[in-house]
């Protein structure tokens, strides 16, 4: 049984009246990608992702590759339920952690230690649950003492690291996640690829957006390949001859 399967998926985002403001303000604005399109109605709309079909099983592994504008993003975050699709279908099973939106949870004026109840408390998790999680958290991250500390006062590093340490530690049956969680040092890096394989070694599915194809290589077994929107490719890495 797949446990993820989207069948003819498309979405349109309408941004623009023609009577509100001048087109080359708005497509100085555009950052979804895709497809301009325009109604009856004077609007403008982006075709965001147009007719995407695929579907996962337990212990897959896919990479999203594409360039700038053409759709990764989006396709992350009609997977996390944050926008729905205009056609198609869409089903999955299983809990999901998404590391798509870094500061869901996040208030800055909050210690690490209270970010993680509250960041944990927003996936759905008792604050029970994220307080028995909290020094294996504290642990992987590496923040130590800092932890105590206001998030305003961490550096980009360690925010990186202990929002990682956080999504990473709920166990979900489905980690969607976009390039950032390459930032930090090569060391963390290490670390966190490390910790991905520990999570998907007990069948669970992950679902990478990125620029890089030589990560989707070290890390994916499936890709799916993008461009303005349109599945140009999906199917096993080793199968595919994109180019970057």
């Amino acid at each position: 049984m797949s446990v993820i399967e989207l069948k003819n998926v498309s979405l349109n985002y309408p941004i623009y009246s023609m009577r509100a403001q001048s087109l080359r303000n708005s497509i100085a604005n555009l950052a979804v990608g895709g497809r301009l399109l325009k109604d009856g109605r004077d609007v403008i709309h982006v075709n965001a992702l147009n007719n995407i079909s695929f579907q996962l099983n337990e212990g897959d592994r896919l990479g999203l590759v594409g360039h700038n504008g053409s759709g990764k993003s989006t396709l992350l975050k009609v997977l996390a339920g944050v926008y729905e699709p205009d056609k198609g279908s869409m089903k999955i099973r299983g809990r999901i952690s998404s590391m798509i939106d870094i500061n869901l949870g996040v208030d800055h004026e909050l210690t690490g230690k209270e970010n993680i109840i509250t960041m944990g408390r927003m996936r759905g998790y008792t604050t029970k649950e994220m307080l028995n999680k909290i020094p294996e958290i504290i642990e992987f991250s590496d923040l130590g003492q800092f932890i105590g500390l206001p998030m305003k006062t961490y550096s980009a590093g360690m925010f990186t690291r202990l929002v990682f340490a956080v999504a990473t530690s709920l166990d979900p049956d489905i980690l969607l996640m976009d390039e950032w969680i390459g930032a930090g040092d090569a060391a963390f890096f290490e670390k966190a690829k490390a910790r991905i394989n520990g999570i998907l070694e007990r069948s669970r599915i992950m679902v990478l957006a990125t620029h890089s194809y030589s990560l989707i290589k070290e890390t994916c077994n499936k890709v799916l390949v993008l461009n303005g929107g349109v599945q140009q490719y999906f199917g096993d890495v080793k199968d595919c001859e994109y180019i970057a």
